[in-house]
């Protein structure tokens, strides 16, 4: 994120100059030099990292120009392609890949990432061609973090339950059809090391037409530990407990003794093999190791006991893990890790160049981690340039870019584009009662646009 940016994502979509509003920051201004007066930003990607780096830039320095640069022809990246149309307030999904589910019959037709699962049913246009067969009985989520917590939510909601909010139109044709009655979440350590939030998880047991499978073993012993944990972790695994452990009230009872669905958490099970149908054409369950846990705290690791089980299902989403792609082969990359080598979001040994977001700190935290984050990257950057630590002399900045894109044949779509596009999804939504229905197609976007 630099006026050198240009020469290395000319790939880019389109840019944005239209000037962001202030909103809140940390309690920090440079009084800058007239030399100073127009440093040229370039920010690559429009979802929330970049957005609120270059809202940090222009509140600090009101001189800078900041072009933003997004892949996809509409802008806002996981806040419109996030986790879940049900939960518009957060959401908590932003890398570019899935880590790869590497187990033998990972192939097989049934079996899919969560992350493109969610941009599916979000209208992601490069996950509409996934199509995910609905018509088996039981659905496995390998992973016990938010997003599937997420992919379960949607799994077993209602379909009239999501009718107004933004989900896809051919998304939820889907889940109309859907015979899934039973999805279970697997992970390889206990109830102490689940990563999805507390919030997400009461949810999930309020859910209505469902009910949630709950192993008392699991949980034996786990109350005398909770004096070890945070606050959060040990609310969080206390709710677990009463919902494992207590018998329901009476109105609780009858709720769940009518549900249709269910919901499940599989602990110490680690996946091995998916396995496959009779015929071969999908698959037909996933055969997991038991496993044990070693060592404490955050060193807890588990291991195999060598005892194994097969869960039978029809559907698999693995949810194991997100990481970032390397841009370019000038740009140092961590591909163990899946981040931008950086110290406090400067790229090292690239001078001028600066990272945000989780290929600056690896897949974790949710959107306010992410503000605060790029809030300091752009403080950084306002730091280097103060100190004149910045590459310096006469940089082409956008003009070179759009000199780029024009070579390229690329037509960019500029914001105002966007707002006509907004406009026309708002207009398709309000004849169903819908926030919008969103654009999946980018040729039809194109279209609309006159391109």
């Amino acid at each position: 994120m630099a006026s050198r940016c240009w020469r290395w994502w000319g790939r880019s979509a389109w840019p944005w100059t239209r000037p962001l509003s202030a909103g809140s920051t940390p309690s920090f201004r440079h009084q800058f030099s007239t030399q100073e007066k127009t440093p040229q930003i370039c920010v690559v990607g429009s979802g929330p990292a970049g957005f609120y780096t270059a809202q940090h830039l222009l509140k600090q320095h009101p001189q800078a120009h900041v072009d933003i640069y997004e892949k996809q022809p509409v802008p806002f990246g996981l806040v419109r392609f996030g986790v879940a149309p049900d939960h518009p307030e957060v959401k908590s999904y932003g890398a570019e890949d899935h880590r790869a589910l590497d187990i033998p019959g990972a192939e097989l037709p049934g079996v899919c990432s969560a992350r493109a699962f969610v941009g599916w049913y979000n209208g992601l246009p490069e996950n509409q061609e996934l199509k995910p067969d609905l018509s088996c009985d039981t659905a496995v989520i390998l992973g016990q973090g938010n997003v599937a917590l997420d992919v379960a939510r949607i799994l077993l909601t209602p379909p009239e339950h999501l009718e107004k909010t933004d989900i896809t139109k051919a998304a939820l044709g889907v889940l109309r059809q859907s015979r899934v009655k039973t999805v279970w979440l697997v992970g390889r350590r206990g109830p102490l090391q689940v990563a999805f939030t507390i919030k997400e998880l009461r949810e999930m047991i309020q859910l209505p037409g469902t009910r949630p499978i709950l192993d008392p073993v699991d949980f034996v012993g786990l109350q005398d530990r909770l004096k070890e944990v945070p606050r959060p972790r040990k609310r969080l695994t206390e709710l677990l407990l009463r919902t494992a452990m207590e018998k329901p009230g009476p109105e609780e009872a009858a709720r769940r003794a009518s549900a249709s669905r269910a919901w499940g958490l599989r602990f110490f099970r680690s996946p091995q093999q998916v396995l496959p149908s009779p015929d071969g054409r999908g698959a037909a369950g996933v055969r997991l190791a038991v496993t044990r846990l070693e060592g404490v705290g955050e060193a807890t690791r588990a291991v195999p006991t060598g005892a194994m089980e097969d869960l039978p299902c029809g559907l698999v989403l693995s949810s194991v893990g997100y990481k970032s792609r390397p841009i370019d082969p000038s740009v140092p990359f961590d591909s163990r890790l899946g981040v931008i080598p950086n110290v406090e979001g400067r790229v090292m040994d690239v001078p001028g160049l600066y990272c945000s977001g989780w290929v600056k700190r690896g897949p974790t935290g949710v959107i306010a981690t992410t503000m605060t984050d790029s809030f300091l990257t752009g403080q950084t950057l306002l730091q280097d340039l103060k100190a004149g630590l910045l590459p310096s002399g006469p940089r082409p900045g956008s003009t070179a870019i759009q000199a780029l894109l024009s070579s390229r044949g690329v037509q960019p779509v500029s914001f105002s584009d966007w707002e006509k596009l907004d406009a026309e999804e708002v207009a398709r939504g309000q004849g169903t009662g819908k926030p919008r229905e969103k654009l999946v197609d980018p040729r039809e976007m194109l279209r609309l646009l006159g391109h």
